[in-house]
């Protein structure tokens, strides 16, 4: 080989290695997520995946503790999702988890931040709206979150599979909450907590429910009108079926013209009935003469 084919060659194989180094840096960023859900009522379980790539074969759980992430657990073994489980809520668990994952002899990047929390610490709030619960689309509600005997500085407004929703207290002590303008995703079941923001991840327990109803009754009375129409309309039908039915199957009885045609049958069936009662045969009248 000649000596510019191996300088070539070398070259290549350099800047070949140089590319293959670059991807292996570029580490996809783990996903985290939490099952059933983020939000857990105290001694209750929760399951935390973290999700890596085919080639990782290290995760690790943190935790944010005094403003720095802390080992939690650890999960060996070449697998695209680690599973960490929490048999126990309280809260020395409830708080804010991040995850990693290595390949090769680095670490990824961290993932977003899981918010883990702890609900059940406190006696539940009360939950109220300042109207119906039934609101048309495009129109606007609001539900109050208040407690009469723990001074919370925090509300939250959730609704199973929605975003949940913080707001500060207000000067009546409670939390004030305004949706809107609404639409039919915004059915559904609410429920509030209130927590201290010295302790963001320790909720109450929830409040009472209140179902939300956001319904278009303008379409639902058009629907029923169209029903309605719909229902007269097969009677009519029905009606004039049955008129049909009838004319065609009823007895056909002869047309005024066709009656002159007929031979007069009213006479001879009277003299027939005259002979009977008095025990005449036709013998006995031939010379009778009627005028």
């Amino acid at each position: 080989m000649a000596p510019r084919d191996i300088t070539l060659f070398c070259l290549g194989v350099l800047c070949l290695g140089q590319k293959i180094q670059a991807q292996d840096e570029n580490f996809p960023i783990p996903i985290i997520s939490a099952t059933p859900s983020s939000v857990i009522p105290w001694n209750g379980s929760v399951k935390i995946l973290c999700q890596g790539t085919l080639e990782s074969y290290l995760y690790q759980l943190e935790i944010l503790e005094n403003l720095t992430y802390k080992q939690v657990e650890k999960k060996l073994g070449f697998q695209e999702v680690a599973e960490f489980i929490i048999n126990h809520m309280d809260t020395n668990t409830a708080g804010r988890y991040q995850c990693r994952y290595r390949r090769g002899h680095r670490w990824s990047a961290p993932s977003e931040a899981l918010e883990l929390v702890l609900t059940g610490e406190y006696d539940k709030p009360f939950l109220s709206t300042d109207g119906g619960h039934v609101v048309m689309p495009g129109e606007n509600i609001s539900f109050q979150c208040s407690s009469a005997y723990i001074s919370f500085d925090r509300f939250s407004l959730s609704r199973p599979g929605g975003a949940t929703l913080s707001r500060h207290r207000d000067a009546r002590l409670q939390g004030d909450f305004t949706l809107g303008p609404v639409n039919l995703s915004f059915s559904g079941v609410y429920t509030c907590y209130g927590w201290h923001s010295g302790h963001p991840y320790v909720w109450s327990a929830p409040s009472n429910a209140l179902e939300l109803v956001v319904t278009d009754t303008t379409s639902q009375d058009h629907t029923t009108e169209n029903w309605v129409r719909m229902g007269v309309a097969g009677l009519v039908l029905l009606a004039l079926l049955a008129i049909l039915a009838e004319n065609r199957l009823g007895p056909q009885l002869p047309h005024q013209e066709d009656q002159q045609d007929l031979p007069d049958l009213s006479w001879s069936w009277q003299r027939s009935q005259t002979e009977r009662t008095f025990g005449l045969t036709p013998k006995d009248h031939q010379g009778d003469s009627w005028s």
